[in-house]
């Protein structure tokens, strides 16, 4: 069994405030999680207005797939034009 885990730290163009923020944070993990199997949540930088923190897990059985849709998810949340990705961590642990 293979566990795949991104964190993404993502720079927001639009958002004015907090608020802002949150509209577009919670549309893209919908999208995220409509178009692709994973769990996904803001998992940091709440306080920051133009500043957002991903996790994504992913459970499978094959290492390239498991990259192949985090680079998907990448993709998908830059053709958004909602944000830029500034910071990317990827892991794929073995059990």
């Amino acid at each position: 069994m293979l566990v795949g885990v991104l964190r993404l730290e993502l720079l927001l163009h639009a958002p004015g405030s907090l608020k802002e923020k949150r509209s577009i944070v919670q549309k893209l993990l919908a999208r995220c999680r409509n178009r692709f199997p994973v769990s996904c949540g803001e998992t940091g930088l709440h306080d920051k207005w133009q500043r957002a923190e991903f996790g994504f897990s992913l459970v499978g059985y094959d290492q390239d797939r498991i990259e192949a849709t985090f680079a998907d998810i990448e993709d998908e949340i830059i053709r958004s034009g909602q944000a830029d990705i500034c910071d990317r961590l990827a892991e794929v642990l073995h059990y």
